[in-house]
């Protein structure tokens, strides 16, 4: 069993609401399909807007997402399903409001991914420096801009990977300026 698949199973999809208005027992699956695919091919097309992310909220799912996210990005999974988990990792760190149920609960489900996130940055800046993937280096670096508290260590990987960074990256346009990060 992968670790995808392990991460997968420890959450209870079935009780949460997703954003599409019933059960995220589906997103198990999606995830699952998301980290299929043999190495060069094309994981299965999985489009969880509106079912974890909009542009406007999160929904009760994201945490759980974040961290089938982080799972993935240990796990040996295909290079274009690598991708596919950094972009959804991404939206759900730049992530600004939280589904009205989940907020009446107090949660903060973006400051939620967050926290999830900080968790995996080796994973992250494994990803930066590894240089593996060409499309999974700068998504993974952007999420760090949003995540990292220590701006010095970002800045010095900035440094050290600019010849493989995109531009926006090396040049600190997709830098976020969150409260809480100390620059």
């Amino acid at each position: 069993m992968r670790l995808v698949e392990l991460e997968i199973a420890r959450h209870d999809w079935g009780g949460m609401l997703c954003g599409c208005g019933g059960s995220a027992q589906h997103l198990a699956r999606d995830l699952l399909r998301l980290a299929d695919g043999d190495p060069g091919q094309e994981p299965g097309h999985v489009d969880l807007e509106e079912h974890v992310w909009s542009a406007a909220v999160l929904w009760e799912p994201a945490p759980a997402v974040a961290s089938v996210a982080l799972a993935a990005l240990a796990d040996d999974v295909p290079p274009a399903a690598r991708e596919r988990y950094l972009d959804l990792l991404q939206c759900l760190v730049a992530g600004e409001g939280t589904d009205g149920e989940s907020a009446r609960r107090g949660l903060d489900l973006p400051e939620l991914c967050r926290g999830l996130a900080r968790q995996g940055l080796w994973l992250l800046y494994g990803e930066v420096m590894s240089n593996r993937f060409p499309g999974t280096v700068g998504a993974a670096f952007e999420i760090l801009t949003v995540v990292e508290p220590d701006r010095a260590r970002l800045q010095r990987v900035r440094e050290v990977a600019a010849d493989w960074l995109p531009v926006c990256c090396r040049t600190g346009l997709c830098d976020e300026d969150l409260p809480g990060l100390d620059r």
